[in-house]
């Protein structure tokens, strides 16, 4: 009796393991749409101007487009955007939103300041 509780314990032990690897792995191949793509693009020049910017991630995730909100947070050079990312899924149309805050002190006379 020992050595079947033993067995049936190693046994599930071992199927939650294949259980949270096939999670993570279907997770994986799902593509969600990482945000530093969007950063990175909107980081590509030193001056920032409120307003509204799209695109799309091209053929790297075919259907996905992004939205980013640019406006001044601080007088001193820092806005905030506001990224909102739509993909298709399973028929559906996913949507996640982040914030980020950039630096640019070379943008702040977009506005009349300094």
């Amino acid at each position: 009796m020992i050595a079947m509780a033993i067995f049936f314990g190693a046994i599930f032990a071992i199927l939650d393991l294949v259980t949270q690897n096939l999670r993570i792995a279907r997770g994986l191949s799902l593509g969600e749409i990482d945000f530093s793509s969007v950063a990175s693009e909107l980081s590509l020049t030193n001056r920032l101007e409120e307003g509204t910017m799209s695109g799309d991630f091209g053929d790297s995730k075919p259907g996905a487009s992004w939205i980013a909100e640019t406006m001044l947070y601080a007088s001193n050079g820092l806005f905030q955007v506001d990224i909102t990312v739509d993909w298709p899924e399973n028929g559906l149309v996913k949507q996640r939103t982040a914030s980020i805050l950039l630096y640019r002190p070379a943008s702040r006379n977009v506005r009349g300041g300094r």
